[in-house]
């Protein structure tokens, strides 16, 4: 006897069709909703890194650079402040919060200070971000893998803790640093645009500043002309006088330095009188320098630097670990242009407004 199975009927053979049709939509919606998921915990989970600031100082522009990394924090994420001793050796206290997604109580809700020492867990350690040279110090000797942010430093700055660190020449973890002054190319872009006809800069210098000159003189050569850069050396206070009597007739315009005569306020003095009374303008690298009497200045803000500090730390956590991790260094960028009206006028000089000239700069790039 045997049995002969018979095929369906069309329109139960239809009805079949239909709902395998829907079960299979229903898986490729149940997949598509948890792969969507899947991705969106994911973007949370990265959204929700871990900023630790290392502060060994309250100063005015550290205060704003930490203040603007706090309001930037993304969504989910944890910022710690620790504030350091003054001398950066001693962790004090530590200001916690969670950046939470609902409403703005959240965060002051779990914000805290809490006392801890200066190794944070695994859970928290994803980024670590110093300000200041001494706040930089404490960090490079601080154990540790985690990526590491040197930040708010100058150019030499910079180099001393890099001559006088082994930690930081060993290169075994990502390290990247954020010059506070832009790149001496702007500085010299800035005068271009400013003096379109002039090509002969003075700069009087220590002998600690020359890093800074090197890289004055690498942008001046390879500018579109080119610039003549005289530099004389001031060892001490009492030789300022004898180098600005030998590089004014020289020069065009006079250049400050962000270095031990640019920092200081009785030498950066002598550099705007001598400018003043041989009509030459003078540029730097602050703005108290224009307040005081320069023409000119590529500056950027803590804000700016803030910002600038967050993409320099997701290059430097994103990056490979060698074992021979040289430091990312960068210049501040954007930089802005700040102006001294006053001077101009007295220079006989029409100067285009500070947003036009910072817009020309960051044209330059």
């Amino acid at each position: 006897m045997s049995v002969v199975a018979k095929h369906p009927s069309t329109p139960f053979r239809g009805r079949l069709r239909g709902a395998a049709r829907a079960v299979l939509a229903f898986g490729l919606t149940v997949g598509v909703a948890i792969g969507l998921a899947g991705l969106s915990t994911g973007s949370r989970a990265a959204a929700a890194a871990s900023l630790t600031v290392l502060m060994s100082d309250d100063n005015a522009a550290h205060s704003e650079f930490v203040q603007q990394l706090r309001a930037s924090q993304e969504p989910g994420g944890r910022f710690e402040l620790v504030r350091l001793s003054p001398t950066g050796e001693m962790p004090q206290t530590i200001e916690t919060a969670s950046t939470g997604t609902g409403t703005d109580a959240e965060p002051r809700a779990n914000a805290g200070v809490r006392t801890r020492s200066m190794r944070p867990s695994a859970a928290d350690a994803n980024l670590t971000l110093a300000v200041g040279v001494a706040a930089a110090r404490a960090a490079i000797e601080r154990p540790g893998q985690e990526p590491l942010v040197l930040a708010m430093l100058s150019r030499l700055d910079y180099e001393t803790l890099k001559a006088a660190s082994p930690a930081l020449k060993r290169g075994d973890r990502r390290v990247g640093v954020l010059l506070r002054d832009p790149a001496m190319a702007d500085q010299l872009a800035l005068i271009g645009a400013v003096l379109p006809q002039k090509h002969r800069i003075g700069v009087v210098a220590t002998p600690e500043s020359e890093p800074l000159v090197r890289e004055l003189q690498r942008a001046a050569q390879g500018a579109n002309p080119a610039w003549d850069v005289r530099v004389e050396y001031a060892p001490d206070a009492k030789s300022l006088a004898a180098a600005l009597r030998t590089v004014v007739p020289m020069s065009d315009a006079l250049m400050v330095l962000p270095d031990l005569i640019g920092d200081n306020q009785a030498a950066a003095l002598s550099v705007l009188r001598a400018g003043a009374g041989a009509g030459l303008p003078v540029f730097g690298a602050s703005e108290g320098l224009v307040r005081s009497g320069g023409l000119a200045a590529a500056v950027s803000t803590p804000s700016q630097l803030a910002q600038q500090a967050r993409l320099l730390g997701q290059k430097v956590a994103s990056a490979g670990n060698s074992g021979n991790n040289s430091p990312l260094v960068e210049a501040a960028t954007p930089a802005t242009v700040r102006v001294n009206a006053t001077v101009a006028r007295g220079l006989g000089l029409r100067l285009p407004e500070e947003r036009e000239l910072t817009d020309r700069l960051a044209a330059t790039r």
